[in-house]
């Protein structure tokens, strides 16, 4: 049996944490305004319409048989981690909507600041790799049988089906597109604290000038280039292509830059999630 560290404390106590103000911003903002979650908890608020029976009751039920048969599939670690999440949330949302706190009756506000608030609660929550259970259980197991669909999209799909039933069962179309603002301004969130606020780009620039225009991204850019080895796939002809990884408010920069050189470049530039190394971030700092 594996020994309790300090980072499993400080991930229980961040599971915590994220849990309450996740539920803080279903209970507070969402929830009161008829603003559907996605997952089991979304099948919970539409069984809680029709019957009156708890959220977060209901959702403990319904998780139980995906935590069951996934026990030995997706490893202790995760699963102790997502059960947490799952009982916690589930316990802070019937706590918290006993207190009847309405933040604002308006949709539109709702529905962003419902969407920082959760996302910022959800967010915490998967840094330490745990998640709520229920439709991102689901999801891992779908994606086994379906390898090539991503797991984002997935769990997009499931969540999706669950705000179209709310929909059509209640006639809350007007909510269904309140949730999607929801959805979207959470997952901005939760991007924001997985990935950082970088803004980093990596630019693949192809050239003959290829020497030239590595010495001016090192020289006016301050950033690093890397030459990679290319062939053409028409003309037959080695060259190389320059590889850096630029804050996206230098693009502009690098576009002038490039073209100065070479105004027949071809430059593809791609967002990045995160970019670690000098002038970037620190590898050590993100353990």
């Amino acid at each position: 049996m594996k020994r309790i560290t300090r980072q499993d404390v400080k991930n229980v106590f961040i599971i915590l944490l994220g849990c309450a103000i996740g539920s803080a911003g279903f209970s507070f903002f969402t929830y009161p305004n008829d603003i559907v979650s996605g997952g089991l908890t979304g099948v919970s608020q539409i069984i809680n319409r029709l019957t009156g029976l708890p959220v977060g009751g209901l959702t403990i039920v319904m998780n139980i048989p995906l935590f069951f048969i996934s026990w030995k599939k997706f490893g202790v670690r995760f699963i102790l981690g997502s059960l947490l999440g799952m009982l916690a949330s589930s316990v802070f949302i019937d706590l918290f909507n006993s207190f009847n706190i309405v933040v604002t009756t308006d949709m539109l506000l709702a529905a962003v600041y419902g969407g920082i608030v959760k996302g910022f609660g959800w967010g915490l929550v998967y840094t330490t790799g745990a998640t709520g259970g229920g439709s991102d259980i689901a999801a891992r197991f779908l994606r086994r049988k379906y390898p090539y669909i991503n797991f984002g999209t997935l769990s997009l799909g499931l969540d999706a089906m669950v705000v179209i039933a709310f929909a059509v069962v209640f006639r809350k179309y007007d909510s269904a597109m309140y949730t999607i603002i929801t959805m979207f301004v959470s997952s901005k969130v939760v991007n924001l604290l997985l990935y950082g606020a970088m803004n980093s780009s990596v630019c693949y620039i192809i050239t003959n000038q290829y020497q030239q225009i590595a010495d001016a991204v090192n020289k006016q850019l301050l950033r690093g280039a890397t030459l990679l080895k290319a062939q053409g796939a028409y003309t037959r002809e080695d060259r190389c292509v320059v590889l850096c990884a630029i804050k996206r408010n230098q693009i502009a920069e690098l576009k002038k830059v490039v073209t100065d050189i070479d105004a027949h470049a071809f430059v593809i530039v791609t967002e990045s999630h995160e970019v670690f190394g000098k002038n970037f971030s620190d590898i050590a700092r993100q353990d």
